[in-house]
């Protein structure tokens, strides 16, 4: 069974339990979607429906209507870039550096010397809390506040009237830049201009810009823009792969946007893949621990999975996923080394089942290569021809 269009959604650390390997990573016993569902009562039936509960414990559900599994994640690191370069089947054994305990002095002193102002800050938080703690200090001095969200980023933050938005957008392609000559290992490089008066300051999200790591190979996703299909990222999708293989990018700042912006795609004529990244579960609710905000979410997008289904055509085909974990019940505030879902639907299958588990989340892009007859990736394996 063959499709004219594919949409990919990428549920932001929604993982469904330790990996094999978790213990590597100090994350025995993590369970982001498992844990979220003792501690709340979620009240999900569509996502129930298509067999997405019983991805925690690989359950059998007889009357499931989509197709349901696991994918254990190879890649070394649990950043979103690398699960994301795994889903579209390009493997990296490298993982890129998290810098949770602050950046390290040969770091600031590059940042300093770059942009001839000091830097405070240097620690990991969420975005408001720390634009709030310091953003009069920055306005006064001048200086950049540097901090990360537990991922593999280094965020610069500036208030408008103090640092105009393009010069901190040139600052961070510098410091880039500079970042690549020094084997730094930073996936993405973030300006996160910011507004408002102390006490009520907020991130001017439509003027964040990513700089990220070009993937060091093709994925499915060159593949796919060569063979003159569409390639559509909604969300973070474009920065993670910093534009290579997308020919279509639209921004998004949250969960509801980028749901607004996927229904609003489904309703054009197109053949190819929409890639679209959830990031709320990730940057609002798992770094900052709050289960119960995280399970609002996960209801939220039980209401948006019926509308998205309901507009699907009979040759499109849906994939849900997520990159990662970030169980808001474990220690720290960092990503978690988690499996992930997999749920696989179109209105045209007969024998919805559950499916043995991946072995790589580069079956997702193996799948979709193999759709539009590309060549495959370098790891993965079709699962196309047991849809049915």
């Amino acid at each position: 069974m063959k499709f004219k269009r594919i949409f990919l959604i990428i549920l932001d650390s929604l993982g469904v339990g330790e990996t094999s390997d978790a213990a590597n990573y100090g994350d025995s016993g993590a369970n982001t979607l498992g844990h979220i569902m003792e501690t709340n009562d979620l009240f999900v039936p569509n996502l129930k429906k298509i067999g997405f509960l019983n991805t925690v414990d690989m359950s059998e559900n007889e009357n499931v209507d989509a197709y349901y599994t696991i994918a254990k994640p190879i890649n070394a690191g649990k950043d979103s870039i690398n699960g994301h370069y795994e889903i579209v089947g390009l493997k990296n054994e490298v993982p890129f550096k998290a810098y949770n305990e602050g950046f390290t002095y040969e770091i600031l002193a590059a940042i300093e010397n770059i942009t001839g102002r000091s830097v405070i800050g240097n620690k990991c938080s969420n975005d408001n809390s720390i634009i709030n703690e310091l953003g009069e200090r920055q306005v006064n001095y001048g200086s950049l506040i540097i901090y990360t969200s537990a991922d593999s980023d280094l965020q610069i933050a500036a208030h408008e009237d103090c640092i105009p938005i393009a010069t901190l957008h040139e600052y961070c392609e510098k410091i880039r830049q500079e970042s690549l000559k020094n084997n730094w290992r930073i996936a993405r490089i973030i300006a996160r201009p910011f507004n408002g008066t102390p006490g009520n300051y907020k991130l001017i999200n439509s003027c964040r810009k990513d700089y990220a790591i070009k993937p060091p190979k093709r994925t499915i996703l060159d593949d796919l823009n060569d063979n003159n299909y569409s390639v559509i990222g909604i969300g973070k999708v474009n920065d993670i792969f910093d534009g290579q293989g997308i020919n279509k990018n639209i921004k998004s700042t949250s969960n509801a946007e980028a749901i607004n912006k996927l229904t609003d795609i489904i309703d054009k004529k197109f053949m190819g893949l929409c890639m679209v990244n959830l990031c709320d579960f990730d940057s609002l609710y798992g770094h900052t621990r709050d289960a119960e905000g995280y399970a609002k979410a996960i209801e939220e997008l039980d209401v948006d999975i019926s509308i998205i289904i309901n507009k699907l055509d009979l040759d499109d085909l849906l994939i849900i996923t997520a990159d990662h974990g970030n169980d808001p019940t474990f220690s720290g505030n960092g990503h978690t080394r988690e499996n992930v879902p997999v749920i696989i639907y179109s209105r045209n299958f007969k024998t919805p089942r559950r499916l043995a588990a991946f072995d790589t989340l580069g079956n997702i892009g193996a799948t979709i290569a193999d759709n539009f007859d590309l060549e495959f990736p370098e790891i993965g394996e079709s699962v196309l021809e047991i849809l049915e």
